[in-house]
């Protein structure tokens, strides 16, 4: 499809598999697209041969995207900036663009982590990090999202938060197709914990998989793992319905039951005996959970909260604790009721 002069500029920043996947969704409907990858000799690449050969091989770029590793370049006169790096590099990413980044642009962050240290959302680091937020509206993309079924045109779902409406249908009205449908959310802090957090579970059901559990520890995982999102979540000013819904539950569900999920394939090879670094050193993409298991444990001590699931996944990760114990572990904790006060609590409508 050639290239639609009268459509806005996007730039996206970060070519992983990810950034790479909502390129190709706007350059095959004819929007400009500036995809800027950090090493040169990656974006050169990427420019000529036009596949993302590490990433997601044997997806073609349209010719709408042209691949830069000039920042400013990338930036120049972009409406929508979408922000697609691992948590762990999202603030020095900022931190370098801010100055580019046009006056009055949209700011949309596809990032499912939290900063370790400080235990921030992404949104949170923008707010931050921004010269001047008030003029930059700010939105966040979370689902269940597999970059290797959306490129063979499978249907999916994602949620677009922000505070501002307008801004939320504006990414509505940029991504959506008849394959990849958008819906509106106003609770940015659940949308994005929920899409953190899931990460760290979707590591436990990659290790129950690996030790050959079933379907129960499956369903327990996913739904005492909800509870768990759930509990921090709302305690950080999150509203129980985004727990139930597509970043939510539709999120878990996906992560924790998919050979897709780098997150589920960590924690396979954990159960199997393979250690930390070795699983990272044959892993090109990065897998969040890892990070945010560090930064979500950081952040339950301070709440003072229980995050019993991330708290087995941690010490399995770091202190190589034994699976089965941790799992011994689990289950052999005080018995307790089921429904939590937060799951009761109120909400509104959009």
């Amino acid at each position: 499809m050639s290239q639609n002069k009268t459509e806005s500029k996007t730039t996206i920043i970060g070519a992983g598999a990810w950034g790479t996947t909502l390129s190709w969704l706007l350059g095959s409907r004819g929007h400009p697209v500036a995809l800027w990858a950090r090493r040169p000799e990656f974006a050169t690449q990427l420019q000529q041969q036009r596949e993302n050969r590490k990433y997601l091989p044997g997806v073609v770029l349209p010719e709408t995207v042209t691949v830069t590793s000039d920042l400013p370049r990338a930036l120049a006169e972009a409406q929508t900036v979408v922000i697609a790096v691992p948590s762990h590099g999202f603030r020095d990413v900022v931190t370098r663009a801010v100055e580019y980044i046009p006056a009055g642009s949209l700011i949309l962050s596809v990032v499912k982590g939290l900063e370790r240290g400080t235990g921030m959302r992404m949104s949170e680091i923008l707010t931050e990090e921004l010269n001047d937020p008030q003029a930059h509206p700010i939105v966040v993309l979370s689902g269940p999202n597999l970059s290797g079924e959306i490129v063979r045109g499978m249907p999916a779902v994602s949620v677009a938060a922000s505070e501002n409406k307008n801004a939320a249908e504006r990414v509505q009205r940029l991504f959506s197709s008849n394959l990849f449908r958008i819906y509106r959310n106003y609770d940015i802090i659940g949308v994005e914990l929920c899409g953190a957090l899931k990460n760290i579970i979707a590591i436990a059901s990659g290790i129950s998989d690996g030790l050959g559990f079933g379907n129960n520890a499956k369903a327990a995982l996913i739904t005492r793992g909800l509870a768990e999102i759930g509990r921090i979540g709302v305690e950080l000013g999150a509203q129980p319905a985004t727990f139930w819904g597509i970043a939510g539950v539709g999120d878990l569900v996906t992560t924790c039951n998919s050979r897709l999920s780098r997150n589920w394939q960590v924690g396979r090879r954990l159960a199997s005996g393979e250690t930390l670094s070795a699983v990272q050193d044959g892993t090109p993409a990065v897998a969040e959970g890892i990070y945010t298991t560090l930064a979500a444990r950081e952040l339950a001590a301070k709440l003072g909260m229980e995050m019993p699931v991330t708290d087995a996944v941690y010490r399995i990760l770091f202190e190589r604790a034994n699976p089965t114990d941790e799992v011994k572990r689990l289950m052999s904790r005080p018995r307790k009721a089921e429904i939590e006060p937060w799951q009761t609590a109120s909400t509104r409508a959009d």
